[in-house]
């Protein structure tokens, strides 16, 4: 599917699966599919990371979460919008039931997208071959992000603040994950991202497209 497709009906997607499990790159490969709008949760908490803003990690990932909503609903009551995703790790249920409710109020049709990876050692692997990571995000899963890591203690590696959101940093946090995902009861893909990521794009729509 190279050319962008046009749904009947209006979208809203949620993807979900833990850090290095390829929901970024799945996300643009169906905005571009659907000519939609991808709403990047890390790019948004990297912002608030900044020196000039140096929000605590924690509160920058709760300031993320609620202008990703915004922005969502914006983009929603435009109403030119065919295809809205929302591309966040969304292990909080009230995330998933506030974006659901928001899409069901403006005519959109919600899904969930869940991105699943159960070997640890790929997602470490991937994670450590970031070349670049955003201040949000992890390099490693025992690495965590630059932005929860107190400026004068980086030495040491103190994490300040990190959310549980994103896991504590050691594998059995990322094991319990992996295992029990916040999903909702109807409306759900599950992918095995260890796959060829257009192949996931395709599947993907043909389940929801039909």
């Amino acid at each position: 599917m190279s050319t962008p497709q046009t749904p009947s009906r209006k979208l809203f997607i949620q993807m979900s699966g833990t850090p290095g499990s390829g929901k970024s790159t799945l996300a643009r490969l169906l905005g571009r599919a659907l000519g939609g709008v991808v709403i990047d949760h890390d790019v948004l908490r990297s912002a608030f990371l900044e020196p000039s803003t140096r929000l605590a990690f924690e509160q920058a990932a709760k300031h993320a979460y609620r202008l990703q909503s915004t922005l969502a609903q914006d983009l929603m009551e435009q109403g030119g919008v065919a295809g809205i995703i929302m591309d966040s790790p969304c292990n909080f249920r009230e995330v998933l039931d506030q974006g659901a409710a928001r899409a069901r109020q403006h005519g959109y049709e919600s899904w969930y997208v869940e991105c699943r990876v159960q070997d640890a050692e790929l997602l470490d692997r991937r994670l450590r071959g970031r070349v670049r990571p955003m201040a949000s995000q992890r390099s490693g899963i025992d690495r965590p992000p630059a932005g929860a890591v107190a400026p004068a203690a980086r030495g040491a590696a103190a994490v300040v603040g990190e959310d549980k959101i994103e896991g504590d940093g050691d594998r059995e946090t990322f094991g319990r994950w992996m295992k029990n995902p916040c999903r909702p009861e109807e409306n759900v893909v599950v992918v095995d991202s260890t796959g060829d990521p257009e192949m996931l794009r395709d599947y993907v729509l043909e389940r929801i497209l039909g």
